[in-house]
C-alpha cells in the first residue's frame, strides 16, 4: 500500500514539474541562478520582530515549522520553497522569537512563546487553507496550532516529530539525576540536532512544556496526519510517532518509518520523501475541494 501511494505522489510531481526530478525543482532564472524570497519582518505591539520568508500562491499553502534551536533557512525549509514555487503554491516560513534572524531571546524561549510565534503567523501571513510542516520540536506546535487553528489547518506533515518529547525524556532520567538537575536549575542534553552539541533546558521551561504537552489524551486533530521519523533517530525515538497517530482522532493517519533515517532527514531521498507525501496531500485536498 505504501508503495503504491508513493508511486501515485512520483506521478503527481512528474507532472507538476514536467517530468523533472525533485531536486532542483524550480526552474533557473536567467544566469543560473533561482531567485529566492527575501526577509521580511513581522511587528507585534510590545513583543520581538519576527522574521520570515513568503510566497505567494494558490491554496492549499504550505507553512514549515523548525525545530529546536533551528531556523528558516534549512535543507527541509529551502526544498520546499523550491517545490511550492513549482506548482504555484504559496508557501511560509519563519523564525521563531530568539531563533535565527527574529528578534528576542532564545534561552528565555518557551513552547508556549514560540506556539504564539506560530499562530501569530498563521493568522496574519497564511491566507486561506494550510498544510503545515513541523520538524522536530516543530511537530508538537504544528499540532498545537492545528488544535488552535482548526479551520486553517487542512493537513499535517510531521518530520521526526517531537511532541512532549522534552518533558517525557527528563522524566525518563532516575531519580537522582532529576534532582540533581532541579538544584542546578537546569538540564543538560547532549544532542546532535544543535551547533552546540548541548542543549541547555531550564526547569522553568520544563515546568511550562508540561502545559502543553498532548500525548495524555485524545488529540482533537480530525484533518489528514502523515508521521514520517527515521528509525536511527538518536535525539527523538520514532515510537512518538507511534503514539501520536494513536491519539490524535483523524481517520486519515500515516505513519512512514525510514530504516535509515536520522533525526534531521535532510538526506536527498529524505526531501523527496517529505515532497512526495505533501505532493500527494495538495493533490487530495484540491480532489476533496
Amino acid at each position: 500500500m505504501a508503495a503504491a501511494v508513493l508511486r501515485s505522489c512520483r506521478r503527481g510531481l512528474s507532472r507538476a514539474l514536467g517530468g523533472k526530478a525533485v531536486a532542483g525543482a524550480a526552474p533557473p532564472s536567467p544566469g543560473g541562478l533561482r531567485h529566492k524570497s527575501s526577509v521580511q519582518y513581522a511587528s507585534r505591539p510590545d513583543l520581538p520582530k519576527l522574521a520570515y520568508k513568503k510566497i505567494k500562491g494558490k491554496s492549499p499553502g504550505v507553512v514549515f515549522l523548525p525545530g529546536y534551536g533551528s531556523n528558516m533557512s534549512g535543507p527541509k525549509a529551502e526544498a520546499l520553497e523550491d517545490f511550492c514555487k513549482s506548482l504555484g503554491h504559496s508557501y511560509l516560513r519563519f523564525d521563531y522569537t530568539g531563533c535565527g534572524q527574529s528578534e528576542g531571546v532564545f534561552a528565555e524561549g518557551t513552547i508556549g512563546t514560540w506556539k504564539k510565534d506560530v499562530l501569530f503567523m498563521l493568522d496574519e501571513h497564511a491566507e486561506g487553507p494550510q498544510i503545515l510542516v513541523g520538524s522536530s520540536m516543530g511537530g508538537w506546535l504544528m499540532l498545537l496550532a492545528a488544535i488552535a487553528r482548526p479551520e486553517k489547518t487542512k493537513a499535517l506533515v510531521g518530520i521526526s516529530t517531537a511532541v512532549d518529547h522534552f518533558v517525557t525524556a527528563f522524566k525518563t532520567l532516575p531519580l537522582e539525576a532529576r534532582k540533581e538537575c532541579e538544584d542546578k536549575g537546569f538540564w543538560s542534553v547532549p544532542t546532535k540536532n544543535i551547533e552546540q552539541g548541548i542543549s541547555r533546558l531550564s526547569m522553568e521551561f520544563l515546568q511550562e512544556a508540561e502545559n502543553h504537552c498532548l500525548l495524555h489524551s485524545p488529540i482533537p486533530v480530525t484533518c489528514p496526519v502523515r508521521l514520517i521519523h527515521g528509525l536511527k533517530d538518536e535525539d527523538v525515538p520514532w515510537h512518538i510517532s507511534m503514539q501520536v497517530a494513536e491519539c490524535v482522532l483523524s481517520p486519515d493517519v500515516d505513519i512512514i518509518l525510514r530504516r535509515q533515517g536520522q533525526h534531521h532527514m535532510t538526506e536527498k531521498d529524505d526531501i523527496k520523501l517529505i515532497v512526495y507525501t505533501i505532493d500527494d496531500l495538495i493533490d487530495k485536498l484540491t480532489t476533496m475541494a
